[in-house]
């Protein structure tokens, strides 16, 4: 059986990616969204989960950007002299390679994280990192024991084939570096599966978005979801309304979220899945 997870992330960033969010679960393919617990629309997000509970809601955890949910001094490593985490995971990376981040503190942030998002009501249904910061092994360690400790059983797999997710069209320079960073990745693949199936946790066979973030539209979702193998597959996207909020965000996806809100509502693609014989589904059902 082929089975196919499309997760929006960032849900909670803004009101604007919320509501496109929220149309492309009701209007096209999207089956499952990742919230940020330190997202500046976070509240709107929950009243838009509560409102949509066939949408399946996991946390969307964050050590790179914005601020931290927990206590600064809680948490002393991964904060700045202004309390914000890491701007990009670059810095994160280099901090901990310096040895400057317990895997405790990261792990106090994302219970925070974790936390926040079950006592709004929300049962969780997996984990996922902002801006793939679980491809490290110390963070995914993190996230892992934290998982353990709320009970939650399924967790994203970041780690692509080479050959996933590949364009009809003229690569671009933002294909070629998502490109590169997918394959610089790739090596950790080896320990994230250790550490995932150490604390017997749940992913998806396949994943897809890695270096498609920003150029996804009809016609590569469309060559996705005609490569599928039997299996799961989750395809990560970044649908949302380009809104005031959007563009004064620190975010380089703005109108591309349009663009990916566009495609993921054609109803071709609901179409499609029944031709090919694809369960779209949530991580629910994972």
């Amino acid at each position: 059986m082929k089975r196919l997870i499309v997760n929006a992330d960032d849900f909670g960033f803004t009101r604007g990616v919320n509501a496109g969010i929220v149309r492309a679960f009701k209007s096209g393919i999207v089956t499952s969204t990742t919230i940020m617990a330190n997202g500046e629309a976070f509240e709107d997000a929950v009243s838009l989960a509560r409102a949509n509970p066939g949408l399946g809601v996991g946390c969307h955890l964050a050590v790179v950007g914005g601020r931290p949910v927990a206590s600064p001094s809680e948490i002393p490593s991964l904060v700045d002299r202004n309390g914000a985490l890491p701007a990009t995971l670059t810095k994160l990376v280099i901090k901990i390679a310096r040895g400057q981040v317990p895997t405790e503190e990261i792990a106090r942030e994302f219970r925070a994280q974790v936390l926040r998002v079950a006592s709004s009501g929300i049962k969780i249904t997996h984990l996922d990192s902002h801006k793939h910061s679980a491809t490290h092994p110390r963070v995914m360690e993190a996230l892992a024991r934290v998982a353990t400790e709320f009970g939650i059983k399924c967790v994203r797999n970041p780690f692509e084939s080479v050959f996933a997710g590949r364009l009809d069209s003229q690569p671009t320079w933002a294909y070629v570096k998502q490109f590169a960073l997918s394959a610089a990745i790739a090596p950790a693949a080896i320990e994230f599966t250790r550490i995932a199936r150490g604390h017997e946790l749940k992913t998806p066979d396949r994943f897809f978005g890695v270096k498609l973030t920003g150029l996804l539209d009809t016609a590569a979702i469309r060559s996705i979801m005609e490569s599928l193998r039997e299996g799961t597959t989750e395809l990560m996207c970044h649908p949302g309304i380009n809104d005031d909020d959007l563009a004064k965000a620190h975010t380089r996806l703005r109108q591309e979220r349009e663009r990916e809100l566009e495609a993921l509502s054609d109803p071709g693609l609901r179409e499609l899945a029944q031709e090919l014989g694809i369960e779209l589904i949530s991580y629910r059902e994972l």
